[in-house]
């Protein structure tokens, strides 16, 4: 069963499917320049409604063109999965099926802010079909990634400053602010 849920991103729809689709983080394809490891997502780059995807543990999200509604991308974007789904045919493929372990150093204000984000934030933001990355922090500010229905969307940086930044700024008094990268 697959069913959609609405994004805070007008132009972003997540399509839940109910199935693992990628086992550890995320898959963000902001254009169809490097799908050789999604064979599904090079397939509804097909679809011309669709200006890019992001895969999550158990959805899909799917960023749709200005020019398109969603009455007409939704009934074909679900026939679409529903038929992939039941060929068997692969989701991922290569670099998204190794499960690999990140080193990095990190020292303890990093790892209070990966730790925060990790656990406060990313979940959140799942649940409104995005993801956002800890990319670093630097003199006194966290830089982060924004993908899927974040990426783009109206409300993303309202969510940036004043929901992120207030909560790392208070939480950790060496963070003065927030970026996108």
């Amino acid at each position: 069963m697959i069913y959609t849920e609405i994004t805070p991103n007008p132009a972003s729809l997540k399509f839940v499917t109910g199935q693992i689709l990628i086992k550890n983080g995320t898959a963000d394809f902001p254009d169809a320049s490097q799908t050789e490891d999604a064979p599904i997502v090079a397939r509804i780059f097909n679809f011309r409604f669709v200006e890019s995807v992001f895969i999550g543990r158990n959805f899909i999200t799917i960023t749709k063109g200005a020019d398109f509604q969603w009455e007409e991308v939704i009934p074909a974007m679900k026939d679409f999965l529903k038929s992939y789904f039941n060929s068997g045919q692969p989701i991922l493929t290569g670099k998204y099926l190794i499960e690999s372990e990140e080193v990095t150093e990190e020292g303890e204000i990093e790892q209070k802010i990966r730790k925060l984000i990790d656990e406060s934030v990313r979940p959140a933001v799942a649940m409104d079909g995005g993801d956002i990355i800890y990319q670093g922090f630097e003199n006194g500010v966290v830089k982060l990634k924004l993908m899927g229905s974040c990426s783009g969307c109206p409300s993303a940086m309202i969510t940036l400053k004043a929901g992120i930044e207030g909560m790392l700024t208070r939480m950790i008094p060496e963070v003065t602010s927030v970026e996108a990268v």
